[in-house]
């Protein structure tokens, strides 16, 4: 296997219910529902250079985790020697407001970048990181404090997988839900107290994954959903009592990087490496196949459902052809593909589609499906770009491997 093959979907690995996120926050991965959709944003029709205007810039740490953002503070969770750190920036400026450090031991053994993966969450006045060697930490989101940690390694037995931990935890309530991987431990999936960091509950003898866990209401029923490495379940995120599960995945050298994707009783799942797509009906108690193909394999990009159509990376950043595709999720008739783009993470917001490519560079498209139509593009990083983007109060935040760059949009 090549080096630097998988190299990136470690990152997108890591729909925490962040209860107190404003209109215009993105205080977890994939932004206020874990979707990929932007809240109350208002986007100028096409990119210029008096739309899109440089910020700051704060020179980060290794690391492949993208930021969270509440109010006007900036998460940044990335890591220089022998610490990983989390910082706390002024959204406006990019001044440091406090940094809070732990010890780093991540050794990386594929890819040279040994920091953190995870973005991370805010949950109110908490802040939640899991770093790559798998410390699981919570700090006020004012001052920085600590409040509890775990080594999610030494006390489950979990492994660090291909490139470390690198599934960001999910949020609902008083509880965090960790999709910790420990198999020997019978601690796939495990649940701590957010205030205090007590273990509430663990359940399954489940390998990890890269993929984030999401939150849905099933029925009526809030529902954790959880992709392990090779399957797709349903918990309550209350006792971790297992409600359903599907077979997702395979063995080998794959990765399950994509979070589910909700929309009403239907689930969407893709991966990369022969895997697929999949769509589901869920119930409270079960699930039913209505689909499985590969219209849609995403190696780590979470697409976007949106006015019933899906908006979806396809292909790998290592090797081989990648496309963006807008396509039915019912009947899987592809409204439009545009071929030959680099490997790409995506953003709606305001009837747009925000395409972040790997180089660097975004271009943003009218989210329709009757054709592609691209409204512009702009540079917003100075080398390769894996860390996710962020999108709150009119401001974008791009990490590359130099620094996170914020950028100002205003459309007058």
């Amino acid at each position: 296997m090549r080096n630097w093959q998988l190299c990136s979907a470690c990152f997108a690995l890591c729909f925490a219910s962040t209860m107190n996120a404003g209109a215009g926050d993105w205080p977890q991965i994939l932004g206020p529902n874990r979707n990929g959709i932007a809240v109350g944003e208002k986007l100028p029709g096409s990119i210029s250079s008096k739309s899109l205007k440089p910020a700051w810039s704060f020179k980060a740490g290794m690391g492949l985790a993208g930021v969270a953002v509440q109010g006007q503070t900036v998460v940044l969770f990335h890591r220089r020697g022998d610490d990983e750190i989390v910082s706390s920036l002024n959204a406006a400026t990019g001044k440091p407001q406090w940094e809070q450090r732990f010890p780093a031991s991540f050794q990386p053994s594929i890819i040279p970048d040994d920091g953190p993966r995870c973005v991370p969450v805010i949950s109110g006045q908490t802040v939640i990181v899991l770093g790559a060697a798998g410390t699981l930490a919570a700090m006020s989101f004012e001052s920085g404090e600590k409040l509890w940690e775990h080594d999610l390694q030494k006390e489950y037995q979990s492994p660090t997988g291909y490139f470390g931990f690198g599934t960001t935890p999910l949020v609902d309530g008083d509880h965090v839900i960790v999709n910790v991987g420990g198999e020997r431990s019978g601690a796939g999936v495990v649940a701590f107290d957010l205030k205090t960091g007590k273990e509430q509950w663990k359940m399954g003898r489940e390998l990890g994954s890269y993929s984030a866990p999401a939150m849905a209401t099933i029925a009526g029923k809030s529902t954790a959903l959880v992709i392990t490495r090779l399957n797709f379940l349903g918990l309550d995120p209350a006792t971790g009592e297992e409600r359903f599960r599907t077979p997702f995945g395979a063995r080998g050298p794959t990765v399950n990087g994509a979070t589910p994707v909700v929309n009403g009783d239907r689930v969407l799942l893709t991966a990369s490496y022969g895997i697929g797509a999949k769509l589901l009906q869920v119930t409270p108690t079960s699930t039913k196949t209505l689909w499985e193909s590969e219209i849609l394999s995403s190696q780590y990009t979470t697409p976007i459902w949106q006015d019933g159509a899906v908006y979806g990376i396809d292909g790998r950043q290592d090797g081989g052809p990648i496309s963006l595709k807008c396509f039915d999720p019912l009947t899987q008739k592809v409204h439009w593909e545009t071929p030959d783009l680099p490997y790409a993470t995506l953003i709606a917001a305001d009837g747009k589609l925000l395409i972040f490519v790997t180089d660097g560079s975004l271009r943003v498209a009218k989210l329709q499906t009757s054709k592609y139509e691209e409204l512009g593009r702009a540079r917003v990083g100075t080398s390769t770009t894996r860390g996710l983007p962020a999108l709150s109060n009119a401001r974008i935040y791009v990490r590359d491997e130099e620094a996170l760059h914020a950028w100002n949009w205003t459309t007058e």
